[in-house]
């Protein structure tokens, strides 16, 4: 006899379980990564084509290389420089980032030096508020090979995310399984994120260690990269490097960063 089918209810059950269960693989990765590697050692960032701890920022509006153009629209969130909290030295740059899409804050700086090749990009960044389950983004890339349209790194349902603005494609995909290959970005304490781009390959790190579900390689997996590899010849040229804070549904954060590199070979977490 053929078996009757699920009830809506207990369909809606299963699904809830798995996300929950996604969550909570997620979190205790997050444990993991607040572990370095033993890659993740003090010293000079390796291959470096510059570093930028802001401790030359003699205001609180960042200068220099630095500006806080947004791109789209902004309204009450801040980019600041501040004196309160680093990860090494005495300063950072403290966004106080708001909810809702025309609050952008960020600031910025150009890759005209090593567009068009390997970019390797390595930031300290440290956040008050666990990430939401709306997106958000906290590191965005002006992309000329996608038509202006952006390359974001944030969250998505409580983990760290990649976001294609130009088809809003996700690395990992956003199922209960992707999302499960992903961590969190840990809250009140100093988190090292790395990102490697070659061609069309992307790597991310986490205080030294490869983030399984942030990885888009050769070979398409699924729940994965198999959706991000949709769209063949995907291969970026950056064109600047902005660090701060914008939501697209819901979530406040007050975030930290420091000691930025940027390079055309891995850099680690040396500060």
């Amino acid at each position: 006899m053929a078996s009757s089918p699920a009830r809506p209810g207990r369909r809606r059950a299963r699904a809830s379980a798995a996300t929950a269960l996604a969550l909570a693989a997620v979190a205790a990765a997050g444990q993991l990564a607040l572990q370095p590697a033993a890659a993740a050692s003090p010293g000079a960032p390796r291959a470096a084509v510059f570093t930028d701890g802001f401790e030359d920022q003699s205001g609180t509006t960042p200068s220099g290389r630095w500006n806080t153009t947004v791109r789209d629209c902004s309204g009450t969130g801040t980019a600041t420089v501040d004196s309160g909290k680093a990860h090494s030295g005495t300063k950072s740059v403290r966004v106080d980032g708001r909810t809702g899409y025309c609050n952008h804050a960020f600031v910025g700086t150009d890759l005209s030096a090593v567009s068009g090749g390997s970019l390797y990009v390595r930031f300290w960044i440290n956040h008050s508020t666990p990430l939401p389950t709306g997106h958000v983004a906290f590191a965005a890339m002006r992309d000329a090979n996608d038509g202006g349209r952006d390359l974001r790194m944030g969250g998505q349902n409580q983990a760290l995310q990649w976001n294609r603005e130009s088809d809003d494609a996700t690395l990992p995909a956003q199922s209960p399984v992707g999302v499960s290959k992903s961590i969190p970005l840990p809250t009140n304490t100093w988190s090292c994120i790395e990102y490697g781009i070659t061609g069309g390959n992307l790597t991310t790190w986490v205080n030294g260690r490869q983030i399984e579900g942030l990885i888009a390689d050769g070979t398409p997996t699924q729940d994965v990269d198999q959706q991000w590899r949709s769209r063949s010849g995907w291969s970026p040229r950056l064109q600047n490097l902005r660090l701060g804070w914008e939501s697209y549904a819901d979530g406040n954060d007050t975030l930290w960063f420091d000691d930025v590199a940027v390079g055309t070979s891995q850099l680690g977490c040396g500060s």
